[in-house]
């Protein structure tokens, strides 16, 4: 990333993204809590991507180098905060429940007293402080898709990145850069965190969103993704995200 901006401050506020549009890489001393109340955003770092639909929000802790991307007509609420709470040195996505989801918008759409800092008293620091609480009670959701370092595992990532349908085995995959099926599964595990079948969802999951926001059907995700059907599709959408893709923007 080039032309880092560098803000003391985590801005607290809302803003509205059009499909497409974005905030540049940039960093700030203070945390943040990233939601889209509509649409889906996505955060990238150095060390992958992290996406998150209406319920789901991002952490980004401070000094994280980061852009965030919108996906669908986005409404953007963002959270400064000066302290930890979460205790989190790197990104991550939270499930984002109704009484979060309300703390949030509320907290966003009422006037700051200074950018990241949030000790005012008050009603707006009571807010504060009932959104921390949820906030510590919200679970880590693996919606977080790593950046591979090896080129044999990079080069097998953008491949299925170009083509998150592609059902190639790990097998013909790995004869394709050149290694063993073998070596790109421990690279998988080593690398990335995860096995490679849990890497392909992770990665049909996060296309999966970004075509939802878009507007497309449903059953045209499906084939678009790599799922057999779009019952198939639908089934493992709802184990991930609690809710069907057809209301992935109607929560």
């Amino acid at each position: 990333m080039t032309g880092i901006r560098h803000l003391p401050e985590a801005p607290t506020g809302r803003r509205s993204l059009a499909p497409g549009a974005g905030i540049d890489a940039h960093r700030h001393d203070t945390h943040q809590i990233v939601y889209a109340c509509r649409g889906v955003l996505s955060v990238t770092t150095d060390a992958g991507t992290w996406v998150a639909p209406a319920n789901r929000a991002i952490w980004v802790p401070a000094g994280t180098v980061h852009e965030h991307r919108a996906h669908g007509d986005t409404d953007v609420r963002l959270v400064g905060l000066t302290d930890n709470p979460l205790g989190l040195d790197r990104p991550a996505v939270l499930a984002v429940g109704p009484l979060l989801r309300e703390l949030i918008v509320a907290y966003t759409g009422t006037p700051a007293s200074g950018g990241g800092r949030h000790s005012d008293g008050g009603e707006r620091g009571r807010l504060l402080g009932v959104l921390l609480d949820q906030l510590k009670r919200a679970p880590e959701q693996p919606l977080h898709l790593p950046t591979a370092r090896d080129p044999r595992l990079a080069a097998v990532c953008a491949a299925l990145h170009r083509d998150p349908a592609d059902n190639s085995t790990l097998a013909r995959l790995a004869a394709r850069s050149g290694t063993s099926d073998r070596t790109l599964a421990r690279l998988f595990r080593a690398e990335l965190g995860m096995s490679f079948p849990q890497w392909r969802t992770q990665l049909r999951l996060h296309h999966a969103l970004l075509l939802l926001a878009d507007d497309v059907p449903v059953t045209a995700v499906a084939h678009r993704c790599g799922w057999a059907s779009a019952s198939a599709f639908i089934d493992v959408f709802g184990r991930a995200f609690g809710y069907t893709p057809g209301r992935a923007f109607t929560l």
